[in-house]
């Protein structure tokens, strides 16, 4: 039955179509690709820096520590804000997560200054 002329095709079309749809590259240029690198590696950077302090400095009770922590936030949030408004292609999940991020951040904001003051406070006592 080798010559009866019936072939059977097993390649998937789905798979095509989204192979297909994955080889699509966006024109990111040069210069704005490494800008991007780099400022997210520095955002990983001072995120970092920035948690460890606040983690530090509220459970070891230590104002400077927190101070550090809120004045890092500054910093962080242009990064966010960068990562929400201005790198070169701005998915629409980035735009939400980073929207969350700011909302974490203006908590921590508040929380961060009331810990520093209860700290200073109850140095005071």
């Amino acid at each position: 039955m080798a010559g009866s002329g019936k072939h059977l095709i097993l390649s998937s079309t789905p798979l095509q179509v989204l192979l297909y749809l994955n080889s699509v590259m966006l024109p990111y240029p040069s210069p704005n690709l490494i800008l991007d690198i780099v400022l997210l590696l520095l955002f990983l950077g001072v995120e970092i820096l920035r948690l460890f302090y606040g983690w530090k400095g509220n459970l070891c009770e230590h104002k400077l520590a927190m101070s550090v922590s809120v004045a890092v936030l500054v910093p962080c949030t242009a990064l966010c804000v960068y990562y929400l408004l201005l790198q070169t292609f701005v998915l629409r999940l980035e735009f939400i997560l980073n929207a969350i991020l700011l909302c974490f951040y203006g908590f921590e904001l508040i929380l961060g200054i009331m810990c520093i003051s209860t700290f200073s406070w109850s140095s005071v006592y």
